[in-house]
């Protein structure tokens, strides 16, 4: 587990926004993911998505990385924002935009 988890630590270090989901953006497998998907396309940031479906020993190793139980997962800036339910609350309190944007230097 070790290399998967370091491979996810190179994976958030790399890149500005990453979402842990099950399926693709364009397919996604569960209605969380779909709906985190959904909050990232509607504020506009590029970001990075892991199917974890496709590499279940990162299903298993991001939850051990972030102490966080459920996917999907949001990082933003090398950072844990949380998952569905937070990302979708942050959005409607309107502290998820500028967060993304600040990152990615929009």
């Amino acid at each position: 587990m070790d290399d998967v988890l370091k491979e996810i630590e190179r994976e958030i270090g790399e890149n500005r926004v990453v979402v842990y989901m099950k399926g693709t953006p364009a397919f996604p497998m569960c209605g969380f993911s779909a709906a985190t998907v959904q909050v990232l396309r509607e504020i506009g940031v590029p970001f990075k998505a892991v199917d974890v479906l496709a590499e279940p020993e990162k299903r298993e190793a991001i939850k051990t990385y972030s102490h966080w139980p459920t996917i999907p997962q949001v990082y933003v800036a090398g950072k844990f924002v949380g998952g569905c339910d937070i990302v979708r609350e942050m959005h409607a309190r309107g502290e998820l935009a500028p967060l993304l944007r600040a990152a990615v230097g929009v």
